[in-house]
């Protein structure tokens, strides 16, 4: 079993992929985990994060790591995601389904190149779903970009240690050719999700959201300020405006109450 409950103990520090963490969400196969660690050590990754993995899967992940047993050992696991994304800037899911809300979606080799700027101060998490189903609603709703491998029509679904691979490949070959300018710390996920949830509540106050099902207008809210590529004091901001707006609401309401 994986045992390295909460902690974020890694490898080396030294090159601009120490910051990239490849991110295991609710992974069915303990094979998967070994191979992706595999494959991780090929590209030069040292950063997993597994989210609610199968228990006592230590055993057969170490036989298909071959070599990365170390990655594995230093593995953080958590039970939620929004936990294992707290202290990321950048989150990048991927997904073959594209859907018709989703605007920002790159393949691997653009979604590499765009993403470089933002390593060199910031950590980026790349998130994996299951075997069976990939990312849900729930963990995409993290996402700033999505990242789409092409692949056959007629055969699109590919093994996760091969998608690991495959986008691996394309972030150790953007690091191995960088240049110019770094973008700057953005604001971490712990703060993104609190600004979203203070929007999510001003919106509501206001009556521009349904109370029943607020996801889908918070859906473009989320893409709209992921495309900003928000940084701490942004979301400070952001957040004096929502609570000014709570404010004269506030001060109205009781304003128009009957003495």
């Amino acid at each position: 079993m994986f045992i390295f409950q909460g902690q974020r103990f890694f490898m080396k520090k030294n090159s601009l992929l120490d910051n990239i963490s490849i991110v295991l969400v609710d992974t069915k196969t303990p094979a998967n985990i070994g191979a992706t660690a595999r494959a991780m050590m090929n590209m030069g990754l040292s950063r997993l994060i597994l989210v609610h993995p199968p228990s006592d899967t230590a055993e057969e992940a170490r036989k298909l790591a071959a070599g990365a047993q170390g990655i594995l050992e230093q593995a953080a696991v958590f039970s939620t995601l929004v936990d294992a994304l707290a202290d990321h800037g950048l989150v990048i899911g991927t997904s073959r389904h594209s859907g018709r809300q989703r605007k920002n979606i790159r393949a691997p080799r653009a979604m590499a190149e765009a993403a470089l700027p933002v390593l060199a101060e910031n950590r980026v998490a790349i998130l994996f779903g299951n075997e069976v189903n990939g990312l849900e609603k729930k963990d995409l709703a993290f996402c700033h970009e999505i990242v789409a491998i092409p692949s056959s029509d007629d055969f699109a679904s590919l093994n996760l240690s091969h998608a690991v691979m495959i986008v691996a490949y394309e972030f150790f070959l953007a690091s191995t050719a960088r240049g110019g300018e770094a973008a700057g710390a953005l604001a971490p996920v712990a703060d993104t999700e609190g600004f979203y949830l203070h929007l999510q509540k001003t919106l509501q106050i206001i009556g521009f959201l349904e109370n029943e099902n607020p996801e889908r207008m918070m859906l473009s809210f989320r893409q709209l300020f992921a495309r900003a590529r928000l940084n701490k004091r942004d979301v400070s901001i952001l957040r004096g405006v929502l609570s000014t707006v709570e404010r004269i609401v506030s001060t109205r309401g009781k304003a128009g109450k009957p003495s």
